[in-house]
């Protein structure tokens, strides 16, 4: 789409006007560097070697550019797009804001603007193109600044992309099956700029969160993707306050944090991690937020079971295949109440908030179901491993 006289001014102007000001530039070159340098701290050193040289390109390039634009506003401005593409980039690498350029080029749109009103008055320029001339001057300055604007954004995302790569093959060493060698781990912990902790801690969370979980976290929390799953590599887990840290953090997300370790045993708090992580995929271990492997590791193995626990399951639990869906379901909540209060009743009822002669009942009928598998002990553990397993919606048989 092209662009308007609005956002251009420059096309509104005579062309004699480019004669008037191209003998002027050299002067006004100088005095914006002089007050440049005297009004931007970050700048105010001699324009010597490569930054001085950029500066002084800059100015001399944005001036010599005005005049081509007046003169010919068709040629448009991509081909010295790119001095201040990377001016921008530039501060970026050397760690400034942007804000000091910015600045600087504010700086060099008013010194040029009271040099050239002087000019166009001598030169009995009326009010007209007066005008337009200082709204082209500060349109033309607002384009150098979204040009720098852009680079700067450029290298920043470069830079963002180089530690994320570092970060992403920091992790991969750390979580790998096979230890790395401690001479390369010190190396990619260098690399990422991360200083290598005695005590750390796998954590696994869905891919879609992790961006708002490493967010909240401290800086020292590396944080990437590892087929599909979101991994953070947390320091020193144990210290105080961390735990509650990443309890926050997790938020409304579910976070399974493996068990604390040292560097190179990241890879079993990894796998334990992310092995819990697929068990509670539908959240058949409680609310989202924060969940400690070392607290659910029967439920970590009934779910790594499922093809033992579902054949057990298909012997011991037939009798109940006979049943109506809700008889099988009350069956089965008193089953496991049977198995886990050695067959009282009054402790039964407890738990299954009904009356104990109600519980008596029941276990009557249960008995009649299952017989004498109640009364053996290796019956009963393995009719309590199928009960758990079918309890657990996402460790369903």
């Amino acid at each position: 789409m092209p662009k308007t006289l609005d956002s251009e001014p420059w096309r509104g102007l005579p062309a004699h006007v480019a004669d008037l000001i191209e003998p002027e530039l050299g002067a006004i070159s100088e005095e914006i560097l002089v007050t440049i340098a005297r009004e931007v701290p970050e700048y105010a050193r001699p324009l010597e070697g490569r930054f001085g040289r950029g500066i002084r390109l800059g100015v001399v390039e944005a001036l010599s550019q005005f005049v081509a634009v007046i003169r010919d506003p068709d040629a448009g401005r991509e081909p010295g797009r790119d001095v201040y593409v990377q001016l921008g980039r530039g501060e970026q690498r050397v760690g400034r804001p942007l804000d000091s350029l910015l600045a600087a080029y504010r700086i060099g749109a008013r010194v040029a603007w009271r040099r050239i009103a002087a000019v166009g008055r001598r030169a009995d320029l009326e009010a007209e193109p007066l005008t337009l001339l200082a709204e082209a001057i500060f349109a033309y300055i607002d384009e150098l600044s979204a040009d720098s604007a852009e680079g700067y954004a450029e290298a920043q995302a470069e830079v963002e992309d180089v530690r994320r790569r570092r970060v992403r093959e920091l992790v991969r060493l750390l979580i790998s099956e096979t230890p790395a060698e401690p001479a390369d781990l010190k190396a990619a912990a260098r690399a990422a700029g991360w200083a290598l902790p005695k005590r750390v801690a796998a954590a696994a969370c869905a891919e879609g969160d992790l961006a708002a979980i490493k967010r909240r976290l401290p800086p020292d929390s590396l944080a990437t993707v590892v087929a599909g799953t979101g991994c953070l590599l947390l320091a020193d887990p144990d210290g105080p306050g961390r735990r509650e840290e990443l309890a926050v953090a997790a938020g409304r997300a579910r976070v399974v944090l493996g068990p604390t370790t040292e560097p190179d045993g990241a890879a079993h708090s990894w796998s334990l991690a992310r092995s819990l992580l697929a068990a509670d995929a539908d959240r058949a271990l409680g609310e989202p937020g924060l969940l400690c492997a070392e607290d659910h590791l029967a439920d970590l193995l009934l779910f790594e079971a499922r093809p033992l626990t579902a054949r057990i399951a298909s012997r011991r639990l037939a009798a109940f295949e006979e049943l109506t869906p809700k008889s099988a379901e009350r069956m089965r909540e008193t089953a496991l109440a049977h198995v886990r209060h050695h067959g009282n009743a009054v402790a039964m009822a407890n738990e299954l908030h009904i009356h104990p002669q109600t519980a008596r009942y029941r276990i009557a009928r249960l008995r009649e179901l299952l017989g004498e598998q109640l009364d053996d002990p290796d019956a009963r553990f393995e009719l309590e491993l199928a009960l758990r397993a079918e309890g657990r919606v996402g460790l369903s048989t």
